[in-house]
């Protein structure tokens, strides 16, 4: 093994410029695999963060859009009926006994948290123009624990909440289009004309252009007292589980168990995940279409290192090398070369990643960001050595294959 070692190092040195070319071409390829997938990954764990801390595991509503049965099938089951232009019944979308609903499900060990609230489409008055929202009423505390609301505080306290009657914690991208900051005060009308006073008691910024620019949180029952609705008038239960990737089977066991739709976050986002999906798709296809070329450009070099080398292996195998020995010549020369390329691969997609990591990025009002986010998961780093070492040793196995079946015989009569 020493003299294999021997001669591929003066193999490799003999041509230094092709050598540094082939591990050039397994560095930049290395490299920019782990730049895309950590910049990639990092956006991904991002969104998935900024969803799973605004959206509950579980869902659960009482779905009024779901298929019934109608009164002729009643009268007439297994007949033929005919309904034209059936017109939706007024139906209420209260959970019945909600409170008791939610801390039944509180008690399964599986569960971190159940909050009961209610939301109502509202317009902010904004002197003569009024602005679409959204205002949620929540027990605070509840609302707390399931989604760290406390942490996403920007000015004021949850606390506000609690001893203000007619309260409201507003989004931080509402409360900048209204001018508002805590203390103020800020009229709110309903779809149905019932017009309320509320005092911001609290800004909030969740990340999320779309919940920060429409969404607020009152007390439950102010946002009763401006549905004009009774005490136990609750429409939604939001859960959060110990294990999130749980939610579609437990979903499956409490709408089964309470009658009421449980919508599981993975059903919810689903176009969300759909899109993670396909971006990793992309960012793997690139990246391994980079490798297989810098594959291609090895298996090039040791093919023209074998040419010109046929009198070295002739003189080789004449002096009692074996095919598997000449064969390991050139299989060194090529892992040495996806080895050291792979090593400045990482250290240059680490560079790479880092300096991404501090270029500036304004999410403007869409998404709360600063910089882009980039994972450092060293998981990226030893798939990126393992498949540079991979390739290059794929690359070169047929090169080295063919220098160890050269017939030294034939070299010999062609000098």
């Amino acid at each position: 093994m020493r003299v294999i070692f021997s001669i591929a190092k003066t193999h490799l040195l003999a041509k230094p410029k092709q050598s540094l070319v082939a591990m050039l071409g397994v560095t930049f390829g290395i490299g920019m695999f782990v730049a895309m997938v950590s910049l990639m990954s990092g956006l991904n764990n991002f969104t998935e963060e900024l969803t799973m801390t605004s959206s509950p595991d579980i869902h659960i509503y009482k779905d009024i859009t779901g298929e019934r049965v109608s009164i002729l099938e009643q009268l007439n089951p297994g007949g033929i009926n005919f309904v034209h232009h059936p017109k939706p019944k007024n139906e209420s979308q209260k959970i019945r006994n909600a409170f008791q609903i939610a801390e039944l499900i509180r008690q399964d060990p599986d569960v971190l948290g159940a909050a009961p609230q209610l939301s109502s489409q509202v317009f902010y008055n904004f002197g003569p123009v009024q602005l679409n929202g959204n205002i949620a009423g929540v027990d605070i505390l509840e609302e707390d624990k399931l989604f760290g609301l406390s942490s996403k505080m920007k000015a004021g306290e949850i606390a506000g909440l609690l001893t203000t009657t007619n309260g409201l914690i507003m989004g931080s991208g509402l409360a900048k289009t209204l001018s508002l900051s805590v203390g103020d005060n800020v009229t709110v009308t309903t779809p149905e004309g019932v017009t309320i006073s509320l005092k911001v008691v609290g800004i909030f910024q969740m990340g999320l252009g779309e919940i920060d620019n429409i969404r607020s949180y009152a007390n439950i029952s102010t946002v009763q007292k401006i549905l004009g609705k009774d005490q136990g008038y609750i429409t939604d239960i939001n859960v959060k589980l110990v294990d999130l990737y749980q939610a579609k089977a437990k979903a499956i066991q409490i709408q089964s168990i309470f009658g009421y739709k449980a919508e599981d976050w993975e059903t919810a986002n689903a176009t969300f995940l759909a899109g993670a999906v396909i971006r990793n798709i992309m960012t793997y296809s690139v990246s391994i279409t980079l490798l297989i070329v810098a594959g291609f450009g090895i298996y090039n070099i040791l093919n023209m290192t074998i040419f010109s080398k046929m009198k070295d292996i002739a003189i080789l195998k004449a002096t009692g090398f074996a095919a598997k020995d000449v064969s390991g010549i050139f299989m060194t020369q090529s892992l040495v070369i996806g080895l050291i390329g792979s090593v400045l691969g990482l250290i240059l997609g680490f560079i790479l990643s880092y300096l991404l990591s501090l270029a500036p990025f304004d999410g403007g009002d869409v998404i709360s960001i600063d910089a882009l986010p980039v994972s450092f998961d060293p998981l990226y780093y030893v798939i990126g050595i393992v498949f540079g070492v991979a390739t290059t040793a794929v690359a070169g196995y047929m090169p080295s294959r063919k220098a160890g079946h050269v017939d030294p015989i034939e070299i010999i009569r062609g000098i």
